[in-house]
């Protein structure tokens, strides 16, 4: 998100608006600019496969290994002591996450006309943050959404016992959307967006997505290779996301050998960045 390329200071406040939407939206859209972005492109299909591969091998080893032994170990559904379990889930779903990141990417859309200088740089790069955000985590939402529809799995217990094997596939309906996990791929997603953002931040949503997983595990909503199937799809559609912006030239830079970082700026130097590279 930047500022339109040619708005005077006097214009008013609706053109200044519509000025900054319709040009973040000619940003997200145009053709991938940055001379590196075929590498970066190379780079993130290598990534992707390898996590696909080894992160398929894992979900398929947890329903054999683990799932009905896992869910058969934890309380009832309706326990009175999993009251913080049900909060801190509260947290990952993913109608809040995007809600939140929404309502937030709207105030900066509407503030930063209102501002001038220093202060509305500012506040655009916040923006095109907001929108990498909000976009790395619905993306792979959308694409968990009809994986769920098309595998049918079914929910811990649906059917009366501990079954891993118990799928219906198309089925369409809430008991049978137990794989991948909606919570898992949200909080994954915007774990993996916000520390490619601000790396310091890797421990503290990493914490985020153990507490947001284990709660789903808790609350019998979920097998655990559910929710390592759902990390694995928020983590890889984040990536992707990530690429569409830095190939762009959009809160990231790219590296000689394709590696996607934040700018400079935010990290202090690194090795590899392509001498030029630069975001909005």
């Amino acid at each position: 998100m930047s500022e339109p390329a040619v708005t005077g200071e006097s214009s008013s406040y609706v053109s200044r608006l519509s000025g900054l939407v319709r040009q973040s939206a000619v940003q997200l859209l145009r053709p991938a600019s940055h001379p590196q972005a075929t590498e970066a492109a190379r780079r993130f299909a290598r990534q992707a496969l390898l996590l696909i591969v080894a992160g398929g091998i894992a979900v398929v080893a947890l329903m054999y290994a683990l799932d009905a032994y896992e869910i058969g170990l934890m309380p009832p559904r309706g326990t009175p002591g999993l009251w913080p379990a049900r909060i801190i889930t509260d947290f990952g779903k993913d109608a809040n996450v995007l809600s939140l990141l929404a309502v937030a990417l709207v105030a900066v859309t509407c503030i930063a006309p209102a501002l001038r200088g220093a202060a509305r740089s500012r506040l655009l790069r916040l923006g095109t943050d907001l929108q990498f955000f909000f976009l790395a985590v619905l993306v792979p939402v959308l694409a968990g959404e009809v994986i769920k529809w098309i595998v049918g799995r079914g929910r811990p217990f649906v059917g009366g016992k501990a079954n891993a094997f118990n799928f219906v596939h198309f089925a369409g309906t809430e008991a049978y959307a137990s794989f991948p996990s909606g919570h898992a791929i949200a909080s994954a997603a915007l774990a993996f967006a916000v520390s490619a953002v601000w790396p310091q931040a890797r421990g503290a949503v990493v914490a985020y997505v153990l507490l947001i997983l284990g709660s789903r595990l808790v609350l019998l909503a979920h097998h655990p290779s559910d929710v390592a199937g759902g990390a694995l799809i928020g983590v890889i559609g984040a990536m992707g996301v990530r690429y569409w912006f830095a190939a762009r030239r959009l809160g990231f830079v790219i590296g000689r050998d394709g590696a996607i970082a934040p700018p400079l700026a935010r990290t202090g130097p690194r090795k590899g960045v392509a001498r030029g590279a630069s975001a909005p």
